[in-house]
């Protein structure tokens, strides 16, 4: 018999016996493709009944115990189906769609997480929540963020502070339009110099950045003040005055992900945090 032929008999046998619940099911038996699922479907209290995770979910500390399927872009059918889940949560940022077109033809039931912006995660917790028997936790998770989303933002809009947030120092990537990170500044009232980006994490030169005159700088989880390639950026912004306390904060991972720990990243970059930044005459 063919390859290709074998391969896909093994799958069909892996779901044999397998009964798959109706909508009005609470699912017992669920994998998460995406860290930011992960996150949100343990702060749920579901975490029991996760059952697989990829190899880029990270936290909390109790999932990393979890089956792992393979990367997020790239994850395992025979992993996922092995585990005979009852539900498969997808993101639309990060999972492919033919991985969503597989698992249905297996008569595998999955939930898409679409939102991307900030003002949309609240609503798309919600429906996670209702999806998989936890509208309660999920609702309580939803009104955590919104209520910082309906917090009057620090500065007037435009006349914040000019601020750069960077996802790596070498070479200079920085946080662009559309992205949960510039929603983050806006809500806070900075001014995000990348924001007229055509992209969302757009590349930018030392001297492109320094041009814009940013007021203060954060940096993205991972670049200490110890790391060759951040001491080379610091290096680059010293003559500008960039390098003094204050003006560059170093920050964790929290806005990276559509997930729980967004309240806390939007804290996180919000003045009276250790710093205090300051405005330029302009």
């Amino acid at each position: 018999m063919p390859r290709p032929l074998l391969r896909l008999l093994g799958l069909a046998l892996l779901l044999l016996g397998a009964s798959h619940p109706t909508w009005a099911e609470a699912p017992e038996r669920i994998v998460s493709l995406a860290p930011a699922m992960t996150e949100i479907l343990f702060a749920l209290g579901l975490d029991e009944q996760v059952v697989g995770i990829t190899s880029v979910c990270d936290r909390p500390e109790a999932a990393r115990d979890k089956t792992r399927v393979g990367g997020m872009s790239n994850p395992s059918l025979e992993a996922i189906l092995a585990l005979k889940p009852e539900l498969v949560v997808m993101t639309t940022d990060g999972n492919p769609k033919h991985i969503a077109d597989q698992l249905q033809r297996f008569g595998i039931p999955i939930h898409v997480f679409t939102p991307r912006r900030l003002s949309e995660i609240p609503g798309g917790i919600r429906e996670l929540g209702a999806r998989v028997g936890a509208e309660k936790a999920a609702d309580t998770l939803a009104v955590e963020l919104e209520t910082l989303l309906k917090t009057p933002p620090r500065f007037a809009a435009g006349e914040g502070p000019k601020a750069l947030f960077v996802i790596w120092p070498e070479p200079l990537i920085v946080a662009g339009p559309g992205t949960l990170i510039d929603d983050a500044l806006t809500l806070i009232g900075y001014v995000n110099i990348a924001a007229d980006a055509g992209t969302a994490y757009p590349r930018f030169s030392v001297e492109e950045a320094l041009r814009r005159k940013p007021e203060i700088i954060f940096l993205g989880l991972g670049h200490d003040r110890d790391n060759p390639r951040t001491q080379r950026l610091l290096q680059r912004l010293a003559p500008a005055g960039l390098d003094h306390p204050g003006r560059i904060v170093s920050v964790g991972d929290a806005l990276y992900r559509a997930g729980p720990r967004l309240p806390a990243g939007i804290v996180e970059i919000s003045p009276g945090q250790g710093f205090e930044p300051e405005r330029a005459d302009r």
